[in-house]
């Protein structure tokens, strides 16, 4: 598949390069929001991963210039901008998923993988756990709890999708570790409990299940 990659940063941009390419897109790089909105108009891309703090054009009007030229590639708004608002902002404006940095490359890969099967109209878009009590929309990647949206990170959010696509499977912290952080992570596994924490918080303590010597899960 063919991808555009409008990002300004070289630190944040090339490495994602390789990762992309390495995963078998091939991916055509804009630095900024005028050349990202002319290769767009141009190419025939199947993805479009767009940054929103761009120079000159940001990448909110970079998208409403695509979708007003009835471009419909998805497009993955890239930044640092977590806040709902902006999240709101930005799926309004016709984007289809948001990711906030810093994030991990298998989060990117994932993203990018549920907007590819939303695209071929394959699998559910929202995914339940415990219970019914959540919910993913695996596109947007954002989770409600009871029927209320919850604000999570996009690391929580990688976390929580992993367990709830696999409910009832037991994950051990490596495995959490490699999936969610990736195999260039550095630190402690124990960063996969604080992670845990954080979403029984944001959550209810009972959203996800732990047991010594099995790891953690999420129920069906």
């Amino acid at each position: 598949m063919r991808l555009l990659l409008v990002e300004d940063d070289p630190r944040i941009a090339e490495p994602t390069l390789g990762a992309l390419r390495e995963s078998g897109y091939t991916v055509t790089w804009a630095q900024t929001g005028t050349e990202g909105l002319e290769a767009a108009l141009l190419g025939d891309f199947g993805l479009i991963v767009l940054d929103v703090m761009l120079p000159g054009m940001d990448g909110f009007a970079v998208a409403r210039e695509l979708r007003a030229a009835e471009v419909d590639a998805p497009i993955l708004f890239l930044t640092a901008r977590g806040e709902l608002a902006d999240r709101v902002q930005g799926l309004d404006l016709g984007g289809d998923a948001y990711l906030v940095k810093p994030f991990a490359v298998p989060e990117l890969l994932a993203t990018l993988r549920a907007l590819s099967r939303r695209e071929r109209g394959q699998g559910a878009p929202r995914v339940s756990f415990a219970d019914g009590h959540g919910t993913l929309d695996t596109v947007a990647r954002t989770v409600t709890w009871d029927g209320t949206e919850v604000a999570v990170t996009g690391r929580e959010y990688a976390l929580i999708e992993t367990l709830a696509l696999s409910p009832e499977r037991w994950f051990t912290r490596e495995e959490l570790l490699d999936r969610v952080w990736g195999p260039e992570f550095g630190g402690e596994a124990r960063i996969v409990d604080v992670y845990v924490r954080y979403l029984r918080r944001k959550l209810a303590p009972g959203a996800v299940t732990s047991e010594r010597g099995r790891g953690y899960r999420v129920e069906r």
